[in-house]
């Protein structure tokens, strides 16, 4: 696979950024299929601890893109 030159950082962000949007996306999507009850069989818990589990990861993605202000030590 060849790699993608960028013109500039803001372009590169926006094309791995669309990118890797999309493969959680599709992966999403693809989880879901397990919802169907008519072939597989779950409780409400370990849906629960699905999502928990998902939930956890995109407020810590979040919070990476929060800006971040330097603490100066002072006395």
């Amino acid at each position: 696979m060849k790699r993608q030159s960028f013109t500039n950082s803001r372009d590169r962000f926006k094309t791995l950024a669309e990118n890797r949007t999309n493969k959680l996306l599709s992966a999403i999507n693809v989880l879901s299929h397990c919802s169907n009850r008519a072939i597989y069989e779950f409780t409400d818990e370990e849906v629960e601890k699905i999502f928990r589990v998902i939930d956890e990861a995109i407020n810590e993605a979040k919070i990476k893109f929060k800006k971040k202000e330097k603490v100066r030590f002072k006395l």
